[in-house]
Order: structure tokens, then C-alpha cells, then sequence
């Protein structure tokens, strides 16, 4: 009796804690939800007009997302090494998008916003912000990933400060059409790279055309002339989130080329091209009902998230590469 009785509490102990796992997994699951772009600049920018500084909107923004994606329900996940958050994987790949698209704006401010030509001298302090945010996203030690991310952010607020300070020469912002096409060129590879990774949920064969177009181009290793791609059941939902953290994160950051950039867009007849992309963007976080992602084929009975989504991206990056056109437009 003594042995069954401690069976029973045992048995009842591990119940209670899984139970309590699950529950706190499913809090600290739930994604953070779009801010306003114009409220939080206005916040941070009490006592100036923000707009008559170049660049503090956008880096702005950059501080938000990443301020949001370390600070959201349950704090930064992909390095956690205890349950439940070793047991969570769509949080993990949520936040690992919206980390990259944090990497490729703040690559985009080191190399081309904060420097007028080629030849200039890089912004000291985004140049040590940069490889801040490219640390292992997976590293929980020596150091801790969110420590490395919050040291970039205190760089970005020193850099936003001095922008604001009318007798530090040194920290520029442009607001070049030029300077913009280039982040956007880099934005337009990784749309096209989500959309062809969620299209191949239910699987297709693809034509090899690496060497399109370039008759004398060669290639390290010989590839067929067609391949059947389809994505491992496994890393469906991982692919879907993904691509909904990357879209979330850049919905922000375009929220706030339309502030930042208003002139540009307006004398480029481009502003209702980036509002187009905002609205695409913003279909993408439409909640999700279903408790698992689905994958039915084709025009079967059952959804499919990921080519909903992978639609709503292809629609977005086809905006985006008119737009990019338009702003290499005299």
C-alpha cells in the first residue's frame, strides 16, 4: 500500500508539471503584436521633432523590434537550455526570422545609410552594433545571446542620440533613394527565399535555372536539370514561423521608411507601392486558428498554411521589387 501511495504521488507530482509546463509553453508561444511605428518614435522623441532628424525613425524602429523580440512573453527563447522552453520549437523559429531581419538592417545602416559614398568612413559605433546582433542565436553562455543584443541596442541608442546632436558631424543618416534600393535588395532575396521554402509544403519539381541567362556562367558542382523539392513534415511549422517573425519584423521597419522616407517615395510617385507591401505584410499576422499548422495539398480539403502564406510574401516581394525599380528611376 505504502509503494502504490508513492507510485501515486508521483505519478500525480509529474501530471501537475507537465501541466504546468504546457500552460506556461502556450503563454510564452503566443506572438507579440504589431506596435505602432509613429507612437513609438514619439515617445522616444519627447522635447524635439523627430522628424527633422534624419534616421532617428528608423533607428528607432531597429531598437523596438529587437527591444520587443528580447523583452516579448516569456523573454528571449532560442537559447533556453531548461523546460519548457527546450520543448518549444515555433517560438524559437519565430524569433530566429525576425532576428534576421534585424541583422540585415543594421548591416544595411553600417555599409550604406550612414555613409554618403563608398569611400567614407564607417559610423564607429554601427560598426561595433553590427556584430552584436550576429552572434549564435543559439549561444546561452559566455556570452548569453540577449546580453550581446542588448549591447547592440545601447549602441544604436548612442548612435540615435548623437544624431540629434546638431554639433556631432560625425553620425550621419541619408536618406538617399540609392541608399534605400540597397537594404531593399537584400529584403527582396529573403522574401523570395521564404516564399520558395514555404511553396515546397507539398512538394514540386523545379527546372534548375541557376545558369539562366548566362550561357558562359559556370557552377562549383554539376546539379540535374530538374529536382523534386519538398519540405521535411518536420520543419513545416518551423518554416511557417519563420517567416512570420521575418514578416513581422519587417513590417516595422517599413512603418518606418514611410516616416522616414516621405519625401524620397513622394518625389519617386512610390509611396502607394510601400503601402501596398505594408498591407501584404500585415495579412501575413492574421491570427492563427488552428492549433497545428496544416498541409493539405493542392486543392484538397484541408488548408494549407504555408502556401497562404508563401502568397501573401510572393505578392509583398513583387511590390517590393517594383518599388526598387522605381526608386532606381530618375
Amino acid at each position: 500500500m505504502k509503494q502504490y501511495l508513492n507510485a501515486k504521488w508521483i505519478g500525480l507530482v509529474v501530471l501537475i508539471l507537465f501541466v504546468i509546463f504546457w500552460l506556461i509553453g502556450v503563454y510564452w508561444s503566443s506572438e507579440p503584436d504589431t506596435f505602432s511605428m509613429e507612437t513609438k518614435v514619439q515617445e522616444a522623441s519627447t522635447g524635439f521633432d523627430h522628424q527633422s532628424v534624419a534616421g532617428y525613425t528608423m533607428t528607432t524602429s531597429l531598437i523596438e523590434v529587437t527591444r520587443t523580440l528580447l523583452d516579448k512573453p516569456g523573454g528571449y527563447l532560442s537559447n533556453d537550455v531548461m523546460p519548457p522552453s527546450i520543448f518549444l520549437d515555433n517560438m524559437p523559429a519565430w524569433e530566429y526570422g525576425a532576428l534576421e531581419m534585424v541583422r540585415d538592417l543594421s548591416r544595411s545602416m553600417r555599409n550604406d545609410f550612414s555613409r554618403s559614398q563608398s569611400q567614407s568612413i564607417e559610423n564607429s559605433l554601427l560598426a561595433k552594433a553590427h556584430p552584436k546582433f550576429n552572434l549564435d542565436h543559439r549561444s546561452w553562455v559566455f556570452p548569453p545571446a540577449e546580453s550581446s543584443y542588448r549591447d547592440g541596442i545601447k549602441l544604436l541608442e548612442q548612435y540615435r542620440q548623437q544624431l540629434v546632436d546638431r554639433s556631432d558631424a560625425d553620425s550621419q543618416f541619408y536618406t538617399r533613394a540609392d541608399n534605400l534600393r540597397e537594404w531593399l535588395k537584400q529584403i527582396e532575396k529573403r522574401l523570395g527565399s521564404y516564399s520558395q521554402r514555404l511553396s515546397a509544403s507539398v512538394g514540386s519539381s523545379r527546372i534548375n535555372t541557376d545558369l539562366a541567362g548566362a550561357p558562359n556562367a559556370k557552377q562549383s558542382t554539376p546539379s540535374a536539370d530538374q529536382r523534386v523539392v519538398k519540405t521535411s513534415w518536420w520543419k513545416l511549422d518551423d518554416n511557417f514561423y519563420e517567416a512570420r517573425g521575418a514578416t513581422w519584423a519587417l513590417l516595422h521597419f517599413l512603418k518606418a521608411v514611410e516616416i522616414e522616407f516621405a519625401d524620397v517615395l513622394d518625389d519617386k510617385n512610390a509611396r502607394v507601392s510601400i503601402q501596398q507591401i505594408i498591407r501584404e505584410l500585415e495579412a501575413t499576422q492574421q491570427t492563427v486558428y488552428s492549433p497545428m499548422i496544416l498541409n493539405g495539398g493542392g486543392f484538397g480539403m484541408l488548408a494549407n498554411h504555408s502556401l497562404v502564406m508563401a502568397n501573401y510574401i510572393s505578392r509583398a516581394n513583387a511590390a517590393l521589387i517594383e518599388l526598387s525599380e522605381l526608386l532606381n528611376q530618375g
